[in-house]
């Protein structure tokens, strides 16, 4: 479906089923370079099983237009925006790397609509490796091969998908190839500018969970604890084994560890 934001369409999935913003909502937020078909198989879980869902392609990202912010404070203030086009007062944000942020961000700035986070892949800062900033900014197909090199663990390198015939690293490398040009240059440019976690972290009031992949070499696991720690009552799932792109490389263990927190 589709949203008039701020002049821009915004397109946005369901989880194949009617949106209904009377029921709990929950909003997934993807990461730099990707958009929100990394969440199929998440977000059609909770569509099925009472929840409306909403898994958003970002502005200049995927199938929305515009240009794609690079600032994290820009995102988390176009949330509610998203909300208010959607008809929905409160909602649940589910982010990831770079949607992480906007997510923690978003509760910090609007806790009255947002009831709870669930962040993977997530650390307090994301800093940016300058080799991969700069091949980003200059579109070169390096940039995608680093993110996807660096973002999966060693099953997705060798084989290890959950569904037979399926490659995680031509599939990540096709995804972020197909997508818009400037979309991957804003969105680590938003990370690596981000300065504002461990303040903003102690102010979160809504639930929280942090998803952590023992193998993320993109925030790593001791960062993704770190970040747990500043968050009053924050619950922690670890998923042994896996990397950066967990609810890709582990979709069923990442669908447990947001089903026991919800």
């Amino acid at each position: 479906m589709r949203f008039e934001i701020k002049g821009e369409s915004v397109f946005a999935t369901t989880g194949g089923r009617d949106f209904d913003p009377a029921k709990p909502v929950l909003i997934f937020l993807h990461g730099a370079g990707f958009d929100q078909s990394v969440w199929n198989q998440q977000s059609r879980y909770f569509a099925h099983r009472n929840h409306s869902v909403l898994a958003v392609d970002f502005p200049g990202n995927g199938r929305s237009t515009g240009k794609a912010p690079t600032e994290i404070g820009d995102l988390a203030d176009w949330v509610p925006h998203l909300m208010d086009a959607s008809g929905v007062e409160e909602a649940r944000l589910v982010g990831h790397s770079m949607g992480a942020l906007v997510a923690l961000e978003c509760a910090v700035r609007y806790p009255k609509r947002i009831s709870g986070i669930s962040l993977m892949g997530a650390a307090a800062e994301m800093p940016v490796h300058p080799e991969l900033l700069n091949a980003a900014k200059n579109n070169q197909p390096l940039a995608y091969d680093l993110v996807c090199s660096w973002g999966l663990g060693i099953r997705g390198h060798i084989g290890g998908a959950p569904v037979p015939g399926m490659n995680l690293m031509g599939g990540g490398l096709s995804l972020m190839a197909s997508g818009q040009k400037e979309a991957l240059a804003a969105g680590l440019e938003a990370c690596n500018e981000y300065s504002s976690g461990k303040e903003s972290a102690p102010k979160v009031s809504c639930s929280s969970l942090i998803v952590i992949g023992t193998e993320d070499r993109m925030s790593p696991a001791f960062k993704g604890r770190e970040l747990a720690s500043l968050i009053p009552d924050c619950k922690q799932e670890i998923l042994p084994g896996c990397g950066h792109m967990m609810m890709l490389e582990d979709s069923k263990s990442s669908l447990e560890a947001l089903k026991k927190n919800l």
